[in-house]
């Protein structure tokens, strides 16, 4: 499959398949670290608790096939699954809400993508504004729309207080991102050509709480 037909295949694949794909290759990315060169359908599945079943429907939803009596080549599916993911010129990610969280974000996911970068990052208080952290730099929001072109940012992760969360649609909106990352508890409402993912930590950690109070788990149906 040619990259052009591969990033086609990928507008029509489910959400939880392009989460997967992202799952698979951090493990591939493991595996070829140990020095494995090939693993099968079964071994993946085992690593993240779904079927072989759903890792080969997968991997046929991107077009990508295997030497069965070897499995899949490690290095080759890393790569393929990156031509799923990834821009070919990678994408430019900004953070609104320089906090604990955004800094550990920034700190933790920088350098993990060669094609997805944090390159700047936004706050009003003057004591973040002006600093540099994991190489990343902070400015002011008075200058996001400037700014976010200059650095053709196309994500943001926005971990500004729930309070103002709102006020943040219309300047994302006009700087022309086309993604959010959006860790507050406010939902937003963002126009239908930018895609949004709501991760509501205090949610998350309830919803996991819950299903620690004993009684049956939830069941998961392939496919999903």
């Amino acid at each position: 499959m040619t990259t052009d037909a591969a990033h086609t295949a990928a507008k029509r694949l489910p959400e939880r398949t392009i989460e997967r794909l992202s799952e698979y290759r951090r493990m591939l990315l493991e595996c070829l670290g140990q020095g494995r060169t090939h693993i099968y359908s079964h071994e993946l599945a085992s690593m993240h608790g779904i079927t072989a079943v759903q890792v080969r429907r997968d991997l046929m939803l991107i077009g990508f096939s295997s030497d069965t009596k070897k499995g899949y080549d490690v290095e080759v599916l890393i790569d393929f699954i990156g031509t799923i993911l990834d821009s070919p010129a990678g994408l430019n990610v900004g953070i609104i809400g320089m906090g604990n969280l955004a800094q550990a974000v920034t700190h933790y996911f920088n350098g993990k993508r060669s094609k997805l970068r944090i390159t700047a990052a936004f706050d009003i208080d003057p004591e973040k504004v002006g600093r540099t952290v994991a190489g990343v730099p902070c400015y002011h929001m008075d200058t996001f729309t400037e700014t976010a072109h200059k650095h053709d940012i196309r994500v943001i992760i926005l971990t500004s207080p729930s309070s103002v969360a709102a006020g943040m649609v219309e300047p994302i909106t006009q700087a022309g991102v086309r993604g959010v990352l959006n860790f507050t508890s406010t939902p937003l409402n963002f126009p239908a050509d930018i895609y949004v993912e709501d991760y509501d930590i205090i949610t998350l950690l309830e919803k996991v709480a819950y299903f620690s109070k004993g009684g049956p788990l939830p069941s998961v149906t392939a496919g999903e």
